[in-house]
């Protein structure tokens, strides 16, 4: 009796935790496959290929993104060669060059979301071209922070050929869905559809 009260405090406080994520934390949360709080690069692996990646990506990715921030969000402690993410510590893990739009907490900023397509959307209001993703992307642009432009250029890249439509737009909804985590879902749930008809 004992083991099912504690599971179940336990399920009560897990629940009680992604109820209070940020919306960055919910971005990576995604990936963390079996619910512990941190992203291990097989658990990245596993997200990138529920959501239809192919396994070059999938792996490289996970390695990528794995090194770049398991560090970062594990202050204090020793490096770990299995590369963990702790999501809990994932705004500790936020690159320069980025849009602004999840702020150094990690919450979501909506008028710097609305700024990429003030500024940017030139074609139609409510989506970006790739040249107009080039543009954002340079316009984030800080002096010498070489690895915040290599994060940026890799996740806009990778989110634009994933989600551009037939004639090349990547839509507003789209990208804030990329934002609160809900894409990844909506990608996989389609995933799995496709690989089962």
């Amino acid at each position: 009796m004992a083991t099912s009260s504690s599971s179940i405090t336990h399920n009560k406080e897990e629940k009680q935790i992604e109820h209070d994520q940020n919306v960055l934390q919910k971005h990576v949360a995604f990936f963390d496959r079996n619910h512990d709080g941190i992203v291990y690069p097989w658990e990245t692996f596993q997200g990138f290929r529920a959501i239809g990646c192919g396994i070059v990506l999938s792996s490289v990715a996970a390695i990528f993104i794995n090194l770049g921030l398991s560090q970062k969000t594990r202050p204090g402690k020793f490096p770990s060669i299995k590369l963990p993410i702790e999501i809990k510590n994932i705004n500790k893990a936020k690159h320069g060059s980025d849009s602004g739009v999840y702020d150094s907490e990690g919450r979501f900023v909506p008028s710097k979301f609305e700024e990429i397509f003030n500024k940017h959307a030139k074609k139609n209001s409510n989506a970006l071209t790739s040249d107009e993703l080039i543009g954002l992307l340079k316009a984030n642009r800080e002096p010498k922070d070489y690895k915040g432009w290599l994060a940026s250029y890799t996740e806009w890249k990778i989110l634009y050929v994933l989600c551009k439509d037939k004639k090349g737009l990547l839509h507003k909804e789209t990208i804030r869905a990329v934002y609160d985590g809900s894409l990844f879902e909506r990608m996989e749930k389609e995933h799995s559809e496709k690989k089962n008809k």
